[in-house]
């Protein structure tokens, strides 16, 4: 995240007022708030996850809510490059951004960074399933340790 660009970070636990706060400071920096919880990204978890409401998301912007199909998983990595282009939308209109949520694995990862996991090709995905179905964890394990008897596998 560029340390000259003006961005506000807030978190907390849930229902401790977040929300109404980051409303109150969009309203006086004109600010655009940008979600940071890890459930409201989720546009099937409106009540479950404490969402604004329609009225308060209609009062200012926000972005990354209610974004993501709930069958489709939102990693922190997927999570904190979608905010940077929500930062980078509202800087380039002058706005300040304002990130708000609960979730300090996506606010650290929007801040520090995360290591890049590459996917599982399917067909792994299935073999090492279909394995566990078989032969059981334990032997897995085993075989793990026999291939990599000081944990280097990475």
């Amino acid at each position: 995240m560029p340390a000259e660009k003006p961005v506000v970070l807030m978190a907390g636990p849930t229902a401790s007022g977040k929300s109404a706060l980051a409303l109150r400071m969009a309203r006086l920096l004109d600010g655009i708030i940008v979600n940071a919880d890890a459930l409201q990204v989720y546009r099937d978890l409106r009540i479950l996850s404490a969402r604004p409401s329609e009225a308060d998301e209609a009062a200012v912007p926000h972005r990354l809510y209610g974004y993501r199909d709930g069958a489709d998983s939102c990693s922190a990595a997927d999570w904190a490059a979608d905010a940077m282009q929500a930062l980078e939308a509202a800087w380039r209109v002058g706005c300040v951004p304002i990130v708000v949520g609960g979730t300090g694995l996506y606010l650290r990862t929007l801040i520090e960074g995360i290591a890049v996991v590459p996917d599982i090709p399917p067909a792994i995905r299935a073999e090492v399933r279909d394995r566990m179905d078989v032969e059981g964890p334990e032997a897995l394990h085993a075989e793990l340790q026999r291939l990599d008897p000081e944990g280097r596998i990475a």
